[in-house]
């Protein structure tokens, strides 16, 4: 294997702090529909991505069949999906209940494996879903003791995590077929077009907005996608899947610290307490899963680092 040019930990540390930003980005844009603020993040990014991609793999989108065009048509949904339910949830809730509810993707992921490939359960994972399911629950029941609307975000965060999964298990399959970076800039497209319809459809401006707002439309594009997922992506040459998981984990502490110290959210008990829960029960369930499933988890989690 080749020497990296610098630490990949390093890489994975830039990476988490990136994505740790996007809901504090989705917060400063505060006034724009989620759908909006997910179309543009989409948008900008494609339209990053256009040159380098359409020049050096512009070969590769001829033997795109017409099962594949469908494959990531749905794909698209599900992320716009995702993005649509997880940006509409920061609208309802705290920064630190909708990232570590987002987070639980890996669960959904897991079911699914279950569900459409017949993946067992092992104890430990039984027992790590149980432990993370009893986090989301205090979470839930803190959040609806401050209002009936912050426990509705919960909800939100949660269905976000699970049109993830959708978006993973048929970019697992396409994958089989695209390289990551054709992959990528197809299913953002698709994503972007099926949210430009959307907004469409419920007569959203995609003007207006202030100025402020276009550069945080812009910051996520690059930010938490590019330094964020790119260098997970670039890490994953060297460091383990499970490494890369792990260390997504720490994206609601990040982003915690952040939305305390930029917008001033302060943290109930229920979150610490749920938020802390939640985090052990997916370090437990990486932990008793990496080695199980291993080929179809790496699939998922390499197409888990292009999400969110």
């Amino acid at each position: 294997m080749d020497k990296p040019p610098f630490n990949p930990y390093i890489a994975v540390f830039i990476g988490v702090i990136s994505v740790s930003t996007a809901a504090i980005f989705v917060k400063l844009a505060a006034g724009a529909p989620a759908s909006i603020i997910a179309n543009y993040r989409l948008l900008f990014a494609v339209l990053i991505m256009s040159p380098y991609v359409l020049w050096k793999y512009r070969d590769e989108f001829r033997k795109i069949s017409k099962l594949d065009w469908l494959l990531a048509c749905f794909a698209g949904i599900f992320l716009a999906l995702h993005f649509i339910l997880w940006f509409e949830s920061l609208s309802y809730t705290s920064v630190a209940s909708s990232v570590v509810l987002v987070t639980m993707q890996p669960i959904f992921a897991f079911l699914g494996t279950f569900i459409f490939f017949q993946e067992r359960f092992t104890a430990g994972a039984l027992l790590s879903m149980v432990i993370t399911l009893t986090g989301s629950v205090i979470i839930g029941w803190g959040d609806f003791q401050i209002s009936g609307m912050a426990l509705l975000g919960d909800i939100l965060a949660l269905l976000g995590g699970a049109m993830v999964t959708g978006y993973f298990l048929l970019g697992q399959n396409l994958r089989k077929r695209l390289s990551l970076m054709t992959y990528t800039f197809v299913v953002y497209a698709m994503a972007s077009a099926v949210l430009i319809i959307y907004n469409l459809l419920l007569q959203h401006p995609f003007t207006g907005y202030p100025a402020g707002h276009w550069w945080i439309f812009l910051a996520l594009a690059i930010i938490p996608t590019f330094f964020g997922h790119t260098m997970f992506n670039w890490a994953l040459k060297w460091l383990s899947t499970s490494t890369i998981s792990m260390s997504i984990l720490f994206e609601p502490l990040g982003a915690t610290i952040l939305a305390y110290i930029i917008l001033g959210e302060m943290i109930t008990w229920a979150q610490w307490l749920g938020g802390t829960i939640v985090i052990f029960g997916l370090m437990m369930f990486i932990f008793s899963t990496t080695k199980k499933v291993a080929p179809k988890l790496t699939r998922l989690s390499k197409n888990n680092q292009t999400n969110q």
